[in-house]
């Protein structure tokens, strides 16, 4: 790194109302003498243990480069005060606009501010950038989102995710662990008790806000682009359950803006799986340096887009690479991306110019069993375990299949397939979930991207309306952005079910729908190469600070289990995120986190379907031990969520805590 770097463990920061958050801090060793920018990344996940492991490959990295580097708790998770009782709350903003200007006051701050994060850290980065706190020149948000409603892990299209239940989970463990008693003293055990007592089960909050309203909109900065007013690098990757926000901001901001989307799960792209992992670190220290340093390093004249094109590969839910190229665009949309429409007739996909003769309406029916899903991989994948799908031929038995003859010639695609269906349901409720594939020749296929919609939602998450049974609709349904290349010989796949369990809820009874292939069209955003592409991508290696030394002493263990019990005619996805147990032997401290989920269904019973969780953590020091334990239970009638939680939690042998929760949540049109 170009110049020596001091760390201060825990630094505090005051906040109007007397609370503080905890940071730890990272300082080019002169920086008193002379003052440099801020970075800040401002997070729940607990600065002190958890997200140790990477905050020493970034931070000393970034702080080496010439910044003055914060890694700060949010207001009740880590060594913070308070309690944290949901996500983006108006408390975590105007905390971060306080810690954003403390941060500016410093004698080692020469007054310029910028913030970078991945996931939430990335969401609130936008969302106090729509504050616009003075100081805060630029950001960089990874994995995150411009719409809570549309694009998080709670709904799609309407429909409810099981990530909902996934990510509830995880939160319900964080936020029942207990400060450091070495950085926060004697009042760690009183802080502990708040947390428990009053933080609660948010999928509870989120289960009662089916639609989009106010409770969503009030920290989504869809609603009002104009309010960021800084420069913006948005980036994620192909497997990760965020890339549409990229290009929605690319389209929206009106701010000096780039996005970059390579092949990668939630990773930063220095980390990032499947590979290749790139170069991000320096690219970040260039995002910065232009912006909060004035250097003229070209950042302002770079392409808007710079996106990984993947080419063909097996279906696999795991692979540590994924072949493909770097393309550009220089604005989005982009006026070399073009909709290339394929007819639907009976079973067949038609590209443009091909018109056999006899074609007939038909009306395609298609009720799907509550297996399809099974091997859908994970809303957002970690690439921790094999999380992404399966060959698609285990799930295309259950669906309506529309497939092209093999391609004459390569076809690229960049941007957001989408289907218009012609269509009627058989019941007031229903869903529809539609899968692009890439078939390859010897009938393997792919999952290249997918979109759900709850019918009700065909006008708007706002209000949603009850079908009218054997009524007629078009609907048009969007997936998920893409870039890949379908070479020649390959074939064409769209595949339409009415349920994709577990991935998404199902309805609350069975549907049968009825598609008219004819009046329906599959649309591709094709693209041409340029000259610019790859040219202008050299990313260079990974490069980072020393990781962290730790010690394991369990290993981990991370994988997907799909269990068929014939005879009962049940089935089950178990998901094991087992981190192991570790001794971070610097501050002598011994951790161990499991999570379990079991995702269940019996026969084409719909109101057998259940989610279920587990957490437990531990942490260890001398004679200090805690450990907190969670469970979540979530199933449904056709008119109510019914969900039930325990929290337990003790230090040493003594239950500290014990709580129950059993609410019933009426479904609303879902």
């Amino acid at each position: 790194m170009p110049c020596p770097v001091r760390h201060i463990e825990n630094v505090w920061i005051p906040l109007p109302d007397g609370g503080r958050l905890a940071a730890r801090l990272w300082l080019p060793a002169d920086a008193e003498d002379a003052p440099v920018p801020a970075l800040i990344e401002y997070i729940p996940y607990r600065k002190r243990d958890i997200t140790r492991d990477r905050d020493e490959i970034n931070h000393p990295y970034l702080a080496g480069h010439g910044y003055a580097c914060l890694r700060v708790d949010l207001r009740g998770s880590g060594d913070s005060d308070g309690v944290l009782r949901d996500q983006y709350l108006d408390q975590e903003q105007d905390d971060g606009v306080a810690a954003i200007a403390w941060a500016a006051a410093q004698t080692w701050c020469d007054g310029n501010v910028g913030m970078f994060g991945i996931s939430w850290g990335g969401f609130n980065a936008l969302q106090i950038a729509a504050r616009q706190p003075p100081a805060l020149k630029a950001i960089m948000a990874a994995c995150a989102t411009d719409d809570l409603y549309a694009d998080n892990m709670h709904y799609m299209g309407g429909c409810l995710l099981a990530d909902n239940l996934s990510e509830s989970t995880t939160m319900f463990g964080h936020t029942s662990l207990p400060p450091d008693p070495a950085i926060v003293g004697e009042c760690w055990r009183d802080m502990w008790l708040d947390r428990l007592s009053e933080s609660g089960v948010w999928l509870d909050i989120w289960l009662r806000h089916q639609r989009r309203d106010d409770f969503w909109k009030r920290a989504s900065v869809c609603e009002d682009y104009a309010a960021i007013r800084c420069p913006v690098l948005a980036v994620s990757g192909w497997t990760d359950g965020y890339t549409n926000a990229v290009f929605r901001l690319l389209e929206h901001l009106d701010v000096p803006r780039q996005g970059l989307v390579g092949p990668w799960g939630h990773k930063y792209p220095h980390m990032g799986e499947p590979g290749p992992a790139i170069g991000f670190l320096q690219e970040m220290v260039r995002w910065f340096d232009h912006w909060l340093k004035g250097r003229d390093n070209g950042v302002d004249r770079e392409p808007m887009l710079r996106a990984w094109m993947q080419d063909s590969v097996p279906p696999s839910t795991q692979y540590k690479l994924r072949p493909g190229r770097w393309v550009v665009e220089k604005e989005w949309p982009s006026s070399n991306v073009r909709d290339l429409p394929l007819r639907m007739v009976r079973h067949r996909l038609l590209m443009p110019g091909e018109n056999p003769a006899g074609v007939q309406p038909t009306i395609d029916r298609m009720q799907s069993p509550l297996t399809l899903g099974l091997f859908a991989g994970k809303w957002c994948s970690y690439a921790a375990a094999p999380d992404l799908p399966h060959d698609q031929r285990e799930e295309d038995g259950g669906a309506l299949l529309y497939t092209s003859d093999p391609l004459s010639e390569p076809l690229n695609i960049l941007g957001a397939p989408e289907v218009e269906l012609t269509l009627s349901a058989d019941r007031p409720v229903a869903q529809v979930c539609v899968r692009l594939e890439d078939v390859l020749p010897d009938g393997r296929a792919t999952r290249v991207a997918y979109g759900l919609l709850n019918l009700t939602h065909r006008n708007g998450d706002e209000a949603p309306e009850a079908l009218e049974p054997g009524k007629r609709y078009v609907v048009r349904v969007r997936m998920n952005h893409v870039a890949q290349s379908f070479p020649a010989g390959h074939r064409i796949r769209l595949a339409i079910s009415t349920s994709y369990w577990p991935l998404a809820w199902p309805p609350p009874e069975p549907v049968e729908l009825a598609v008219e292939p004819v009046e329906s069209t599959l649309f591709l955003p094709s693209r041409q190469d340029t000259l610019d592409d790859e040219r202008l991508c050299d990313f260079g290696m990974p490069e980072g600070a020393p990781p962290l030394h730790r010690t394991m002493i369990e290993p981990e263990h991370h994988n997907w289990l799909v269990h068929r019990d014939l005879a009962a005619d049940s089935s089950e996805l178990e998901v094991i995120k087992d981190d192991g147990r570790w001794l971070i032997e610097d501050l002598g401290l011994t951790i161990h986190s499991v999570i379990n989920e079991w995702y269940r269904s019996q026969g084409y019973d719909f109101g057998s379907v259940s989610g279920e969780t587990a957490t437990r953590k531990e942490f260890r020091r001398g004679d200090w031990r805690v450990t907190v334990r969670t469970f979540t239970h979530l199933t449904s009638t056709p008119t109510e969520f019914l969900l039930r939680a325990e929290l337990d939690a003790w230090e040493g042998d003594v239950r500290m805590f014990s709580r129950n929760w059993n609410r019933r949540i009426p479904r609303n049109l879902l």
